[in-house]
C-alpha cells in the first residue's frame, strides 16, 4: 500500500471516530435529556396546602393558633416558586404542568411528591 493513501485512510479513520465520539456525547449531554420530562400536579398541592391550612384555622381557638397558619401559608408561598426553580436543575428535564401532557410516556417522570417534601415546613 503506497504511503499516501495509508495516510488518507488513517486521516479519514481518526475523523470518523471524532465525528462519531461527538455525536456520542451530543446525543448523551443534549438530545437526550431534552426527552425527558418531569411533571408536576401544583394545583394537587396547593389543594392539599390549602385543606391543611383550613383545618388548622378551623380548629383553631386562640390567636397565636391563627398566627401559627397564618405563618405556615406565608412559608408555603415563599417555597413553592422557589422548589420549582429547582425541580429541573435536581432532574435534569423539561418540568411541566401535569395538565399539560396529554398522554403520559415512560420518559414522563411525576416529580409531584419530591416537589410537596420541597414546601413541607421542616
Amino acid at each position: 500500500m503506497r504511503p499516501a493513501l495509508r495516510q488518507a485512510l488513517l486521516q479519514a479513520g481518526v475523523a470518523a471516530l471524532v465525528a462519531g465520539a461527538a455525536l456520542a456525547g451530543y446525543d448523551r449531554w443534549v438530545v437526550r435529556p431534552a426527552l425527558r420530562v418531569g411533571v408536576v400536579d401544583v394545583g394537587e398541592v396547593y389543594r392539599q396546602k390549602e385543606a391543611e391550612f383550613t383545618q388548622i384555622l378551623t380548629r383553631a381557638t386562640g390567636d397565636e393558633e391563627r398566627q401559627q397558619a397564618l405563618q405556615m401559608a406565608r412559608t408555603f408561598a415563599q417555597r413553592l416558586p422557589v422548589a420549582l426553580e429547582e425541580l429541573p436543575r435536581e432532574c435534569g428535564c423539561l418540568v411541566m404542568l401535569s395538565s399539560a401532557v396529554a398522554a403520559p410516556s415512560a420518559g414522563v417522570v411525576d416529580l409531584t411528591p419530591r416537589l410537596r417534601r420541597k414546601v413541607e415546613s421542616p
